[in-house]
Protein backbone atom coordinates (compact mmCIF):
# COMPACT_ATOMS: atom_id res chain seq x y z
CA UNK A 1 0.00 0.00 0.00
CA UNK A 2 1.29 3.43 -0.96
CA UNK A 3 0.00 6.92 -0.48
CA UNK A 4 1.69 9.92 -2.05
CA UNK A 5 1.15 13.48 -0.90
CA UNK A 6 2.45 16.58 -2.64
CA UNK A 7 2.93 19.97 -1.04
CA UNK A 8 4.49 23.19 -2.21
CA UNK A 9 6.87 24.68 0.35
CA UNK A 10 8.44 28.04 -0.43
CA UNK A 11 10.28 27.47 -3.72
CA UNK A 12 10.24 23.67 -3.80
CA UNK A 13 7.91 20.72 -4.06
CA UNK A 14 7.79 18.01 -1.41
CA UNK A 15 6.64 14.53 -2.41
CA UNK A 16 5.84 12.46 0.67
CA UNK A 17 5.90 8.68 0.28
CA UNK A 18 3.95 6.67 2.83
CA UNK A 19 4.07 2.87 2.79
CA UNK A 20 5.67 0.63 0.19
CA UNK A 21 6.70 1.31 -3.41
CA UNK A 22 6.62 -1.86 -5.50
CA UNK A 23 5.76 -3.00 -9.02
CA UNK A 24 2.02 -2.71 -8.35
CA UNK A 25 2.13 1.01 -7.53
CA UNK A 26 5.39 2.39 -8.92
CA UNK A 27 3.33 3.88 -11.78
CA UNK A 28 1.76 6.26 -9.24
CA UNK A 29 5.21 7.52 -8.22
CA UNK A 30 6.17 7.86 -11.87
CA UNK A 31 3.05 9.96 -12.58
CA UNK A 32 3.71 12.29 -9.64
CA UNK A 33 7.30 12.95 -10.72
CA UNK A 34 6.25 13.36 -14.36
CA UNK A 35 3.61 15.89 -13.31
CA UNK A 36 6.13 17.80 -11.19
CA UNK A 37 8.46 18.06 -14.18
CA UNK A 38 5.66 19.17 -16.48
CA UNK A 39 4.81 21.91 -13.97
CA UNK A 40 8.42 23.09 -14.16
CA UNK A 41 9.21 22.25 -10.55
CA UNK A 42 12.98 22.71 -10.48
CA UNK A 43 13.47 21.83 -6.81
CA UNK A 44 11.99 18.53 -5.64
CA UNK A 45 12.32 16.90 -2.24
CA UNK A 46 11.16 13.35 -1.62
CA UNK A 47 10.18 12.76 1.99
CA UNK A 48 11.00 9.12 2.72
CA UNK A 49 10.40 9.19 6.47
CA UNK A 50 7.30 6.99 6.12
CA UNK A 51 8.65 4.85 3.29
CA UNK A 52 8.80 1.28 4.61
CA UNK A 53 9.96 -0.56 1.49
CA UNK A 54 11.04 0.12 -2.10
CA UNK A 55 11.38 -2.51 -4.80
CA UNK A 56 13.57 -2.43 -7.88
CA UNK A 57 10.53 -1.08 -9.77
CA UNK A 58 10.36 1.88 -7.40
CA UNK A 59 14.09 2.48 -7.67
CA UNK A 60 13.74 2.27 -11.42
CA UNK A 61 11.32 5.19 -11.38
CA UNK A 62 13.92 7.43 -9.75
CA UNK A 63 16.62 6.16 -12.10
CA UNK A 64 14.52 6.83 -15.17
CA UNK A 65 14.36 10.54 -14.33
CA UNK A 66 18.03 11.21 -13.58
CA UNK A 67 18.75 12.36 -17.13
CA UNK A 68 15.60 14.53 -17.19
CA UNK A 69 16.63 16.14 -13.90
CA UNK A 70 20.03 16.98 -15.35
CA UNK A 71 18.67 18.30 -18.65
CA UNK A 72 16.03 20.46 -16.95
CA UNK A 73 18.39 21.58 -14.19
CA UNK A 74 16.16 20.08 -11.51
CA UNK A 75 17.57 19.81 -8.01
CA UNK A 76 16.33 16.49 -6.57
CA UNK A 77 16.97 15.23 -3.04
CA UNK A 78 15.55 12.32 -1.04
CA UNK A 79 15.55 12.51 2.76
CA UNK A 80 14.54 10.61 5.85
CA UNK A 81 15.04 7.05 4.60
CA UNK A 82 15.10 4.36 7.25
CA UNK A 83 18.19 2.19 7.48
CA UNK A 84 16.68 -0.74 5.56
CA UNK A 85 15.56 1.40 2.59
CA UNK A 86 18.77 3.45 2.59
CA UNK A 87 20.74 0.21 2.48
CA UNK A 88 18.95 -0.78 -0.75
CA UNK A 89 20.01 2.51 -2.36
CA UNK A 90 23.55 1.97 -1.08
CA UNK A 91 23.89 -1.65 -2.24
CA UNK A 92 22.84 -0.66 -5.76
CA UNK A 93 25.10 2.40 -5.76
CA UNK A 94 22.16 4.75 -6.21
CA UNK A 95 23.36 6.86 -3.31
CA UNK A 96 26.18 7.90 -5.68
CA UNK A 97 23.68 9.08 -8.32
CA UNK A 98 20.91 10.53 -6.17
CA UNK A 99 21.45 12.98 -3.34
CA UNK A 100 20.18 11.49 -0.09
CA UNK A 101 20.12 13.34 3.22
CA UNK A 102 18.99 12.37 6.72
CA UNK A 103 16.83 15.36 7.63
CA UNK A 104 14.53 17.74 5.80
CA UNK A 105 16.77 20.65 6.78
CA UNK A 106 19.82 18.97 5.24
CA UNK A 107 17.81 18.13 2.13
CA UNK A 108 16.62 21.73 1.75
CA UNK A 109 20.21 22.94 1.98
CA UNK A 110 21.26 20.35 -0.61
CA UNK A 111 18.72 21.79 -3.07
CA UNK A 112 21.00 24.80 -3.42
CA UNK A 113 24.28 22.91 -3.76
CA UNK A 114 25.75 22.56 -7.23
Amino acid sequence: MLSINKAADRDHLIIELNGEVDASNSVELDEVIQQALSEDSNKILVDGRKLEYISSAGLGVFMSYLEDFQEKNVSFVIFGLNEKVLNVFHILGLDQLIRIRQTQEEAEQALYEA
